[in-house]
């Protein structure tokens, strides 16, 4: 027989146990986009990124941006020391040019400055879908493997995007990917836009891939005004909360319901590229924080 204040301390007991093991409130970790600013200096860019809510820099090279070119030029002693002067952290190195064999020299540089992720595409067949993307996601995970033990070495992540006319772009090869790799080290820069022509899988594909194969995430959506010069509330409906398509609820339910844990990106491509996406620095930072509200209401709604 138990007593009533024994089965009483132990009901406490089990209460206060639950409210341990429940989950964090989930939350988003921004990092902002040098490109965004196009060539803008860096030491102007850096202070934005507290204003912006954001917890580190994404350092975007030619053409989109020039600041993988500035600090080579100013020297990474110089750069840390803006860094440290700004009071933030570099993030993630963006290196298209590079392609995902020729990275090894930037994760050592990443490394170096404190930095946790390289970004770029895929190489491979382009577009493909069915036994095409598996095969192809193989052949691409199997070249990568060298490349991967030095990201595990080192500590960083390397983060393909899934962009057009690579051979990770289609929905099945995502799902091919999430099938066959198997390195915390290398995962996907998960991108809406280049998925709009199955933008409604979009919230399946994130649950198909999961948290550990989802290091960044673009939170931007296709617009017309990607590619070619129209209207400048036409080219910014590629952020959120500008009046863009996407439903970012359906998103942000998946995304908590995986508890992802990479960072995210407000972004957008200016036409022409390497060009600031607002005439002054201001409205940049001004667009990022608006879309970055829309997010953050669309969180408690979903909450």
């Amino acid at each position: 027989m138990i007593t009533r204040r024994t089965f009483l301390q132990a009901l406490g007991a089990a209460a206060v146990g639950s409210a341990v093991a429940a989950p964090e409130p989930f939350r988003l970790r921004y990092v902002l986009s040098s490109a965004l600013y196009g060539e803008t200096p860096l030491d102007i860019i850096l202070p934005e990124v507290s204003k912006a809510g954001c917890e580190a820099i994404d350092i975007w090279c030619r053409a989109h941006g020039n600041q993988r070119e500035q600090i080579t030029e100013m020297g990474d002693d110089a750069f840390a020391a803006l860094l440290a002067k700004n009071h933030t952290q570099l993030g993630v190195t963006t290196r298209y040019p590079l392609g995902p064999f020729k990275l090894q020299e930037e994760m050592v540089w990443l490394k170096k400055l404190g930095g946790k992720i390289a970004l770029c595409g895929c190489s491979g067949a382009k577009n493909p879908q069915g036994a095409e993307a598996k095969a192809a996601i193989q052949e691409f995970i199997e070249k990568m493997k060298p490349h991967v033990a030095k990201a595990e070495e080192l500590g960083v992540t390397i983060a393909i995007e899934n962009h057009a006319n690579t051979a990770l772009h289609h929905p099945d090869s995502l799902r091919y990917f999430a099938e066959f790799n198997h390195s915390p080290a290398m995962g996907v820069a998960f991108a809406f836009h280049h998925l709009h022509e199955w933008q409604e899988q979009i919230p399946t594909l994130l649950r198909d891939l999961g948290a550990a194969q989802l290091p960044f995430i673009y939170f931007q959506e296709y617009s017309e005004g990607i590619s070619k010069k129209v209207a400048k509330e036409i080219e910014m409906q590629q952020m959120p909360g500008f009046g863009g398509s996407l439903d970012y609820h359906a998103v942000l339910k998946a995304m908590r319901e995986i508890r992802f844990a990479g960072v995210v990106s407000l972004f957008m491509h200016p036409t022409p590229r390497g060009v600031p996406i607002l005439p002054t620095t201001a409205e940049v930072t001004a667009a990022v924080n608006k879309s970055r509200a829309y997010v953050e209401g669309v969180l408690k709604e979903i909450a």
